[in-house]
């Protein structure tokens, strides 16, 4: 079974929005940071990536099963879980093999210049400083493609 599809709505985040009311899940990754408007997202996004304690019955969502929301950090914004800018960064980093790599560099490229060309302040985990290395070139040069 789907969710509500994106079709109708102007921006993911409403979609994701109405989508998840009233689940248990936290968004992650690329579709936490289209949620925080730090990535544009995708035309005619149909997935939804999140953290849930248990598998869920909506074939378009990704259910990344965790035992428990601790050590996960989140905002709660009307009515929605969603990570972190740092958790989501963190997530993609680990993962990086599977991770939407030009999300990360979008998110990481409005992070850089909305810091006045900097990634000071951005908490990342030491053991993902070397996709983190790769990712800083690309994100810093991403607005002159």
């Amino acid at each position: 079974m789907q969710t509500i599809s994106n079709g109708s709505y102007i921006s993911n985040r409403d979609w994701m929005r109405d989508a998840l009311i009233g689940e248990d899940v936290i968004l992650r990754g690329a579709s936490a940071l289209d949620f925080l408007r730090l990535f544009v997202g995708y035309m005619n996004e149909s997935e939804i990536d999140v953290y849930a304690k248990s598998k869920g019955e909506y074939d378009n969502i990704n259910y990344h099963v965790v035992d428990s929301y601790d050590g996960i950090d989140y905002i709660s914004d009307g009515g929605v879980l969603c990570s972190t800018f740092e958790q989501a960064v963190n997530d993609m980093l680990s993962d990086f093999e599977n991770a939407d790599e030009k999300a990360l560099a979008n998110a990481l490229s409005n992070y850089y210049f909305a810091n006045n060309e900097s990634f000071e302040g951005l908490f990342i985990k030491p053991e993902n400083m070397l996709y983190f290395g790769q990712m800083m070139e690309w994100a810093m040069e991403y607005y002159n493609e």
